[in-house]
């Protein structure tokens, strides 16, 4: 199994009133912004991550969101290329890069191969749609956004495996001349991880390119729909997959006692408002979520029933009790949160897994602590559990055979 570290990185200070408000999604203007603070904040989630690291997490997933103070980090290649340097074995998950935003994918395929060589092969370079509000910040057409995605995923693909210089005239992208001098370190090129919260074009469209998918914070019933999505098309492609293409992010706090525990854990609700915590209602503006063309009326229907509601939080407020008692948020001592833990790895049964945590009003003292009790106890507990249950990363399956590693050299 393959354990890592996320945060959505928001924006905390004192002054502007913005901790614990519930401002409409892209309401808040940057006249509000404090540069100090914003240099103050960036570094100190960098040294959580560096931590992370030392504490034996084996992966440290990064996001990106736009125009928006729930998530500071607008460019995560930024933050990918400092953690490429200054740390050593930790994948380095990018989950992921905005892909129709992007007016120029030659330049992304060139950011992410210098990030793959300075890390020594350690990139998991995902690529996502985004959402409207990518698309409204960056006045990228919505009625286009799957198009541009695809097609920006394969000229990427291509510029990473096909020597050049060769010509791309595709119907958004045209280049005269591809040859970057630049080519990632992992061959073919570096893993790809594609998140997804309702989308079922997203989940099948992963699964005919046998990528793991990863579930963003979704209850754990249309998780496990979604997951079944996935395998059902594997099989009507001719191929079985398994925990392998499977990943999983959902919140977890661990602290020095229960009440510290959840003292803290209530914090993931009262930071800047995150329409996409459950908890922070009257937050997502639909005139920009929802812009036409962007999604297919079956990922809207299904997102109204099976995998919105009973997964990203429903419409409205959800209580932290509601949330801790489906397993949303996981809160304790590492004597508490193992068995808990345990009981979504039996039931999803994912490969990989991102415990999000330090978020909200979170301090960095509160970060730093669950952190190093995650290290101590938490981490070697989950890695003998997974072990148990036979939850197998892809770094931990053999590509050609489909079998896991371990036990394909030993039956050798």
């Amino acid at each position: 199994m393959l354990i890592g570290h996320f945060t959505e990185q928001p924006w905390q200070d004192e002054k502007t009133g913005l901790m614990g408000t519930r401002s409409l999604d892209l309401g808040i203007s940057n006249e509000l912004y404090d540069p100090e603070v914003g240099r103050q904040l960036y570094n100190r989630y960098l040294d959580e991550k560096i931590y992370a690291e030392e504490m034996g997490f084996d992966a440290l997933m990064l996001n990106e969101h736009h125009s928006t103070p729930f998530c500071m980090q607008g460019v995560t290649n930024v933050g990918a290329a400092i953690l490429a340097r200054q740390t050593h074995k930790a994948k380095i998950v990018i989950l992921g890069n905005v892909l129709p935003i992007w007016d120029d994918p030659l330049w992304l395929a060139e950011q992410l191969a210098m990030i793959d060589m300075i890390s020594g092969g350690r990139l998991v370079s995902g690529f996502v749609r985004g959402g409207g509000r990518e698309s409204f910040a960056h006045n990228s057409p919505p009625i286009h956004n799957r198009e541009r995605f695809e097609e920006a995923h394969d000229f990427i693909i291509k510029a990473w495996t096909t020597p050049g210089p060769w010509r791309w005239e595709g119907k958004h992208y045209q280049y005269r001349y591809v040859n970057p001098w630049m080519m990632p370190i992992q061959k073919p090129h570096p893993q790809i991880w594609i998140p997804s919260t309702v989308s079922p074009e997203t989940i099948k469209w992963t699964a005919e390119h046998r990528y793991p998918i990863v579930l963003l914070a979704t209850k754990m019933e249309p998780t496990l729909e979604a997951f079944q999505m996935y395998h059902d098309t594997a099989a009507e492609l001719g191929y079985e997959s398994g925990t392998q293409n499977l990943a999983y992010l959902w919140k977890v706090h661990v602290d020095e006692t229960d009440e510290m525990a959840e003292e803290v854990g209530r914090k993931f609700l009262s930071g800047v408002s995150n329409p996409f915590i459950a908890g922070n209602e009257g937050q997502v503006n639909t005139a920009i979520q929802n812009l036409p063309g962007h999604t297919s009326r079956t990922a809207r229907r299904l997102s109204a029933t099976a995998f919105g509601p009973a997964g990203r939080g429903g419409a409205g407020l959800r209580p932290f009790e509601e949330q801790v008692a489906d397993y949303t948020i996981i809160t304790g001592t590492p004597k508490t949160v193992i068995p808990k833990i345990r009981h979504v790895l039996e039931y999803l049964r994912p490969g990989s897994v991102f415990f999000w945590d330090g978020d909200g009003a979170m301090t960095h003292d509160d970060q730093m602590r669950s952190l190093r009790l995650m290290g101590e106890e938490v981490i070697p507990a989950v890695k003998e559990i997974a072990k148990e249950l036979e939850l197998y990363s892809p770094f931990e399956v053999d590509a050609a055979t489909n079998k896991p590693i371990e036990a394909a050299s030993t039956s050798a």
